[in-house]
């Protein structure tokens, strides 16, 4: 039975950023990493935007895992003994741990009409075998219209693929850009060939051989060579919640990043957490705070006891529009738009209860910081008094 001073269940960017953190501090403990991905840790953002213009592949791959742990790939951890601070995979094999952390990170939703073959698109397995197919496949329907939906679809599009685009929602980004901008993306998606159907479900899906026929909501039926969905994620919370562990819209997590077990941590798209800026509890599913977290995580496993206070940024590629944004984006807040040039370049802010949220970044760079520290003023604000805050 192998044991460990640091035991990591997940394998992803989270874990391998963690490796980095305890060896910052720590540079003879024995580290595990239990996955059930069957790669070592990557990157994920490249799978859906840089490797679709070129990037090569050996880009993505992270090597901390790699040189200072023991990964155990293509398993999934089922039990998690408190006590005997023990965790048991899948395949019966049970590991020991000193300080364990849970980056266990989460699962793609599935559509009702779950017919085999469709591409759930999350991990490098799923790019591989899109990449594979548009080699010799013309016609992909797109699942989605949030953040994976949309860069997939400019993605294929880009390759010169038919792209059909099914989403319920009014335009793309719906829940998350203010309404004339989400149209505005929308109708530039259109004059980029791809077939937007909004405000359609999917009825049904048959597959026959190798096509499938998608009839949505809307009476229209698409014939396609493969189906691709990204519909969003759920946090996997369940070896925590059965080992009794504190969990919420993720697994809670206090600002050293320890769960209701002291020595169990959890970083990464699984963990709940305080944020100070924003004065309330989030769950972030991008890169950054998969990067941040994780390595904060190593550090406080390590012996560290600073608080995580970092507010993370994500962004998104979108042909050839781009975004960097921080804190709380939700259409339904009020948004104060100002643009430097309209649709093209210019600074979004979400102001809720007389507070800054969260700031858009459209086309615009370098304002990460001043922007964190905007939303963690206290206000109020309003329309008129946050416009020139930040240079559009």
């Amino acid at each position: 039975m192998p044991a460990y001073d640091y035991l990591i269940i997940g394998g992803g960017m989270t874990a391998d950023y963690a490796v980095q953190g305890i060896r910052s501090l720590d540079l003879a403990g024995s580290i595990g990493i239990i996955s059930n991905d069957t790669q070592p840790p990557y990157k994920r953002p490249p799978l859906s935007k840089a490797l679709w213009k070129g990037e090569p592949v050996d880009s993505i791959w992270l090597h901390a895992a790699k040189d200072h742990a023991e990964i155990h790939t293509t398993t999934t951890a089922k039990h998690l003994d408190r006590q005997k601070k023990l965790v048991t995979d899948e395949h019966g094999r049970q590991y020991r741990y000193r300080k364990l952390l849970l980056a266990t990170g989460g699962r793609v939703r599935t559509l009702p009409d779950d017919v085999q073959g469709i591409i759930y698109f999350r991990t490098y397995d799923d790019y591989e075998r899109l990449h594979r197919l548009s080699r010799t496949k013309n016609r992909f329907v797109v699942i989605g219209g949030g953040f994976t939906g949309s860069e997939v679809a400019a993605a294929l599009a880009m390759n010169n693929k038919e792209v059909p685009m099914v989403f319920p929602d009014e335009g793309i980004g719906a829940r998350v850009y203010p309404q004339r901008l989400s149209r505005y993306i929308t109708e530039y998606f259109l004059t980029k060939g791809v077939h937007v159907l909004s405000n359609r479900g999917v009825g049904s899906i048959i597959r026959t051989g190798d096509t499938y026929r998608v009839r949505t909501t809307g009476g229209e039926e698409i014939v396609a060579d493969a189906i691709v969905a990204g519909i969003g994620m759920l946090p996997n919370v369940e070896l925590a919640q059965v080992a009794g562990i504190t969990t919420g819209n993720g697994i809670l997590v206090n600002q050293q990043l320890q769960t209701s077990d002291p020595d169990i941590y959890a970083a990464g798209d699984v963990a709940e957490f305080p944020n100070p800026a924003l004065m309330q509890n989030i769950r972030m599913e991008h890169e950054d705070n998969a990067k941040v977290m994780g390595e904060h995580a190593g550090r406080n496993m390590a012996g560290s006891t600073a608080p995580y206070i970092h507010l993370p940024f994500f962004y998104s590629d979108l042909f050839d529009l781009g975004y960097e944004a921080v804190g709380l984006l939700n259409s339904t807040f009020q948004v104060v738009e100002e643009w430097k040039e309209e649709f093209r370049e210019g600074v979004l802010y979400y102001l809720h209860e007389e507070r800054v949220a969260g700031v858009l970044l459209w086309n615009t760079w370098g304002q990460l910081d001043p922007a964190r520290r905007l939303i963690a003023e206290s206000g109020p604000y309003t329309s008129g008094t946050v416009i020139g805050r930040l240079p559009a």
